[in-house]
């Protein structure tokens, strides 16, 4: 495969991007993009040393946008006041340690289990409206109606946030990952735009609430300090909301779409997790290892360094591949096959690895484990149609999952 055809937002990569990755880890590893400009690189031992050496790969180009904002979108968000200041995911300074805490903090394994009843109710609501309307209209979106709201009642009821609808919320995590990873043309920039505007403003307005609910996320956030004692700044602590808060809703909404499609689309599997212990969970690694809704994640090289082979100068833009690493034949043989019980299962690269790990991995498994469960057992008859079997494909720079996965009962 011509590498040189290789564009990273176009349809014919997005559906089917596994030739190319498969052609970027044999053919040229630390590969550069002219498109994008990135080096990109594709092999889970070079993408594991990146992620595990942030003093040579730093974190600082994370969350840029992927395509240059036009000045009337940038005229949008500096009304609003719109800053991603170093909070977490773009964070290589000493504040990230004790931030990074603060959020494990509300998402660390003794939370998530204490949280699973809750999930399981949130879950049961949501299906038995998706089983209802399969009744009355013969189909129902799992995407719209389920694995993108899941995740979004979960987060607003661990981290205590009230006032806001949910349906905004999505809308503006949404928007947020289009403008900053996507390919938006100027007048779509502009709509969006507006959208993350809104979204800045409400976090703004709830990180400075003094009367926000005691144990809430914003005021753990409050009463945060910095290494040298001094609070943190609002606009660190509304960067960490807008990270938490994209993540925690459209990736693991991303997540569950994906398990529910492939596991309605591998034979003889559905409805089986229904009622097979463990086949959930494992079901969910297989997918964060071949498919996971997290593709790829930035690095930029703070010297000159070497990596597979090639020479980076400092400040080289780096894309690391982390759905090619997942189907590395030397780690996970035959990578193409869906094996939920892999000896060697977890050895992915879905939620990073090293110091920036992301620190929502625990309840984002919980929660596609539990969204999968809960769905085979209550939907045992539940199959695609032939429009969820064509489902579009979300796919931005970092962010690819199905955007509808519409089933019928046979």
């Amino acid at each position: 495969m011509a590498l040189g055809r290789l564009d990273l937002f176009s349809g014919r990569f997005v559906y089917d991007p596994y030739p190319w990755l498969d052609a970027l880890r044999s053919d040229s590893p630390v590969h550069h993009d002219p498109r994008t400009g990135f080096w990109l690189v594709s092999r889970h031992q070079d993408v594991r040393s990146v992620l595990l050496d942030p003093d040579s790969f730093r974190p600082d180009n994370a969350q840029n946008a992927a395509t240059p904002l036009s000045v009337a979108a940038l005229r949008v968000l500096a009304r609003a006041g719109f800053r991603l200041a170093p909070a977490l995911a773009n964070n290589g300074t000493a504040s990230h340690p004790g931030l990074r805490r603060e959020v494990t903090r509300f998402f660390n394994a003794a939370r998530v289990t204490a949280a699973v009843p809750m999930i399981e109710r949130i879950a049961g609501e949501l299906v038995q409206a998706a089983e209802e309307r399969v009744v009355a209209d013969g189909t129902c979106d799992l995407f719209s109606t389920f694995a993108q709201v899941l995740p979004c009642r979960v987060l607003m009821e661990l981290l205590g946030i009230r006032g806001v609808e949910v349906s905004s919320l999505i809308r503006w995590s949404d928007a947020s990952l289009e403008l900053f990873w996507g390919a938006p043309t100027p007048q779509r920039q502009l709509e969006l735009a507006e959208q993350v505007a809104d979204f800045h403003r409400w976090l703004t307005e709830a990180v400075r609430d003094t009367a926000a609910r005691p144990g809430s996320f914003t005021a753990a956030l409050a009463r945060h300090r910095l290494p040298d004692g001094s609070p943190l700044d609002p606009a660190a602590a509304v960067a960490a909301c807008f990270f938490v808060f994209v993540a925690g809703q459209s990736t693991t909404g991303q997540l569950i779409a994906t398990v529910l499609r492939t596991a309605l689309t591998e034979p003889g599997l559905w409805p089986l997790p229904g009622h097979e212990p463990g086949l959930a969970e494992a079901w969910v690694e297989e997918v964060l290892r071949r498919e996971p809704p997290v593709t790829t994640w930035r690095r930029v090289t703070a010297r000159a360094v070497e990596l597979g082979g090639s020479h980076l100068p400092a400040g080289a833009p780096l894309l690391l591949m982390l759905m090619g690493s997942g189907s590395d034949p030397e780690v996970f043989p035959h990578p193409e096959r869906m094996c939920p019980r892999r000896e060697n299962i977890r050895h992915h690269l879905a939620f990073g690895a090293g110091r920036h790990r992301c620190p929502g991995a625990s309840l984002a498994r919980t929660e596609a484990a539990i969204a999968l469960r809960t769905a085979a057992r209550r939907l045992p008859r539940a199959r695609l149609t032939p429009q969820g079997t064509k489902a579009p494909m979300l796919g931005l720079l970092s962010f690819r999952a199905p955007l509808n996965v519409v089933i019928e009962s046979s």
